[in-house]
């Protein structure tokens, strides 16, 4: 794969050879950044873990003390009074049973998180093949099922992410933005890491984190040390 000259100029500010701690992977991480825009921090964590087991799945959410520096849409599929409540607040929208032919017939997708009453799950269901692939379908695990709609638009306009395994075992989550400063983007990796080491599958042999890369969008990785985690 070629690059281009930017990256290959950055690329050499990292040893590939070293595993930074955390602190100066951060550092690194931003001095790497070299595109125009605001680049997103993000972090890769390749598990042990074996997903095509149940019991091995990784799957929730956590809080980013300073949020993504994201402006995060919130669609709520909901009804009665629960409407009211999830526009109070702060959703980008509200709605049920009229909003599916929009978004399987007309392709609207312009929501970054889906959240949902339990009793909406028999409608949002029929979106399964629309929003499952996206990673958009609400889950219990990550708190976008749920009565409590305040608290769950709050927690994700306030920064909450989900993470989960993909095929290949591997976790990609977003940290925060470039402009963040040092000891914004190491807070909100290291709470990113607490919720992944207490995330460990009891039924998991072996080694659990085997590495973590911190990136930036158009920027080469920065391998971190997993030795304290």
């Amino acid at each position: 794969m070629k690059h281009g000259k930017k990256y290959t100029e950055a690329a050499k500010l990292v040893d590939r050879a070293v595993q930074y701690e955390p602190a100066e992977a951060v550092a690194l991480v931003k001095k790497t950044a070299t595109a125009k825009f605001d680049e997103t921090v993000e972090v890769h964590i390749r598990t042990g873990c074996d997903g095509r087991h149940a019991e091995q799945q990784i799957r929730g959410a956590v809080v980013l003390p300073n949020g993504t520096g994201k402006d995060v849409k919130v669609l709520v599929f909901a009804k009665g009074d629960k409407v009211a409540e999830a526009e109070a607040a702060g959703a980008d929208y509200v709605g049920g049973d009229e909003l599916i032919p929009k978004i399987q017939n007309e392709g609207w997708l312009d929501f970054d998180v889906v959240v949902a009453t339990p009793d909406m799950m028999g409608v949002v269901g029929r979106l399964g093949k629309v929003l499952g692939p996206k990673g958009l379908m609400p889950n219990p695990k990550a708190g976008t099922v749920t009565m409590d709609v305040t608290k769950a638009v709050n927690d994700i306009k306030a920064g909450k992410i989900e993470y989960r395994l993909d095929k290949a075992n591997i976790i990609h989550v977003p940290v925060g933005k470039v402009s963040f400063d040092e000891a914004k983007l190491q807070e909100n990796f290291d709470a990113l890491m607490e919720a992944i080491v207490k995330a460990k599958p009891s039924a998991l042999k072996g080694q659990y984190l085997k590495s973590i890369t911190l990136t930036t969008t158009m920027g080469p990785g920065v391998k971190v040390s997993t030795a304290k985690f």
